[in-house]
């Protein structure tokens, strides 16, 4: 039996807001694959649509199902997880170099996708049940540790150092909104500075090229500078109120690479300029303030500890996605939130959307 007082409390505004972004999404990812006969594209905006039908439902099941319960499948959620990444690598398929698909029939799915946000349930979890007076101790990193190495290791493997950085980032928001004393915080963050040096040794060739790149943009622009080049052209020449609608020159003729998933924020800007691009990322900043309120009005650590992984996991997105569209981070192929073209994406990202939806609807039940 549903509690009413769960219905006054769904958020409306986030709904709001969820449909509105994707719609403008479609919008934009039918513009950049229409008439594109060369790239049967055609028709990945009805795809798209169906990925989204299919997030609607997973949305709905996630938001009615109390994310208390939710909770206690963390663990078996996030080794199924790992176990599908371990999966990738046996019968995975290959698209551009990167074996990081599974192919069910017709279809393909990304199982990196959902691990972040079984790893946000995971961590919420452990950080609730692992309370101590006078904050945590530095042996309580060992268990979220290995939580979020294991899948980081599999994922940065396959190569995706985009979304494995995802779960890097993810993981060090919660870690900090935890509870650990500023002196373990500290030890962690200079940790993290003193190991990018080592980090760049295990960084494959064309990764490197591409921090380089991001560092000095003239080192070669007609190879790993060419994606970077194009984007801020498309944008740059989008002008204040944009070309129109399928009016857009860079993505029409092609100079614009993977423009319906990495650099579908360039395709938007060359269509509806600096007034379109305010508005979209408008829309995205009252998202995630909206994120952050449900996680500050939370009654409860575990509620407030899932929002604000949630709320961490789409800002990274979304920086990094329009970032590197603009020059100001590397092209890791991460997908902007609800508007790149892309189903495992969708679906993860509705799946996060349900569990913000399920903790502003039971904030009254717990204290």
């Amino acid at each position: 039996m549903i509690d009413r007082r769960m219905l006054i409390n769904i958020d409306w505004l986030l709904l709001l807001l969820v449909f509105g972004i994707v719609t403008w999404g479609l919008v934009t990812v039918y513009s950049a694959t229409h008439g594109r006969l060369e790239t049967h594209l055609d028709d990945f905006y009805l795809k798209q649509l169906y990925w989204f039908c299919a997030g609607l439902v997973m949305m709905v099941l996630v938001t009615f199902i109390d994310y208390q319960l939710l909770s206690r499948a963390a663990y078996p959620l996030l080794v199924i997880g790992i176990l599908l990444l371990i999966a990738v690598f046996l019968v995975g398929r290959v698209v551009s170099g990167a074996r990081r698909w599974l192919v069910f029939g017709p279809l393909s799915f990304q199982p990196s996708e959902l691990v972040k946000v079984f790893l946000v349930l995971s961590f919420a979890r452990y950080f609730t049940e692992t309370r101590r007076e006078g904050g945590l101790r530095f042996r309580d990193l060992l268990i979220p540790l290995v939580m979020v190495v294991v899948p980081f290791a599999l994922i940065a493997k396959q190569p995706d150092l985009g979304t494995a950085l995802v779960l890097f980032f993810v993981a060090s928001a919660l870690i900090f909104t935890s509870g650990f004393p500023l002196k373990i915080l500290t030890l962690i963050t200079a940790g993290g500075v003193i190991a990018m040096p080592i980090g760049w040794t295990f960084l494959k060739d064309y990764q490197k090229v591409r921090v380089i790149t991001l560092l000095n943009p003239d080192f070669d622009p007609l190879g790993a500078g060419y994606h970077s080049w194009q984007s801020k052209i498309a944008i740059g020449s989008g002008g204040f109120w944009g070309k129109g609608w399928l009016a857009g020159t860079q993505s029409g003729l092609n100079f614009l690479p993977e423009k319906h998933t990495d650099f579908i924020f360039a395709v938007f800007a060359e269509e509806w300029g600096f007034v379109g691009t305010a508005a979209l990322i408008v829309l995205y900043l009252i998202l995630v303030l909206r994120g952050i309120n449900i996680a500050y009005a939370s009654k409860d650590r575990l509620g407030s500890l899932i929002a604000t992984g949630v709320v961490a996991m789409l800002s990274v997105y979304i920086l990094f996605n329009i970032g590197m569209t603009v020059g100001l981070t590397p092209v890791v192929g991460l997908p902007l939130p609800l508007f790149s073209y892309g189903g495992s994406s969708m679906l993860a990202t509705m799946v996060a959307i349900g569990l913000l939806l399920n903790i502003r609807m039971r904030r009254f039940l717990y204290s």
